[in-house]
């Protein structure tokens, strides 16, 4: 995936349901361990708005990865993207909890990439138009963006990556896959309670509303 244009979008999406990630409930580290219904409902709550932030992120790292994830997976008309299915809220949810582990992969990352871009193009990323982003993102993931160390500039690319496409499609109790705006991006039906002998001999599309997991 070099080419950063609305392609990227069939070629997410294809790849989750070739891999048959779309369920999203196995994508959260230790997923077992956080089942405890209240606090996920809290923290969806507390969280729900897709501009939401503040678990993790301050506001310039959150503005910088709502521009990346956003290129990476962009709105299109009738289509969410990852703004619209709060991509942001879960990252920053995931880095408060599960991915704790990786708080300091992402404070370098997003330093990294800022530096990378105020000496290439003079601005931070958030400030540079989408055709530069795009430039941007395509040299991190073809490892040719400079000064980054520790994490590559290939291994922050594919952690967000990853982190965008289960913001986008994981089960909405993490935080991400805001009204369902992935599974209905894929035509997943959730935790339906039953399928009826209609439903499994139609072949239509599912059409009944998705069902998040408890």
């Amino acid at each position: 995936m070099t080419e950063h244009n609305p392609g990227r979008r069939t070629f997410l999406v294809r790849a989750l349901i070739g891999t048959g990630a779309v369920a999203g409930a196995e994508l959260v580290p230790n997923a077992g361990a956080q089942n405890n219904a209240a606090q996920k409902e809290a923290n969806t709550q507390a969280h729900s708005s897709a501009d939401r932030h503040g678990a993790f992120f301050n506001h310039d790292d959150a503005a910088t990865v709502t521009a990346f994830t956003e290129r990476l997976m962009p709105g299109a008309p009738g289509k969410p993207g990852a703004h619209d299915a709060g991509v942001l809220n879960y990252i920053d949810l995931a880095l408060s909890g599960a991915y704790a582990d990786l708080q300091d992969f992402y404070r370098r990352g997003l330093a990294q990439l800022d530096a990378y871009c105020r000496k290439s193009y003079s601005e931070p990323f958030v400030r540079l138009d989408s055709a530069r982003q795009d430039q941007v993102i395509t040299a991190l993931e073809q490892g040719e963006a400079a000064g980054f160390t520790w994490p590559t500039a290939q291994e922050f690319f594919n952690t967000i990556r990853t982190h965008t496409m289960e913001g986008m499609f994981a089960d909405p109790i993490y935080g991400g896959n805001k009204d369902f705006a992935g599974w209905r991006l894929v035509g997943f039906p959730g935790a339906q309670p039953i399928f009826t002998r209609t439903d499994l001999e139609s072949k239509q599309a599912f059409s009944r509303a998705p069902i998040a997991g408890l």
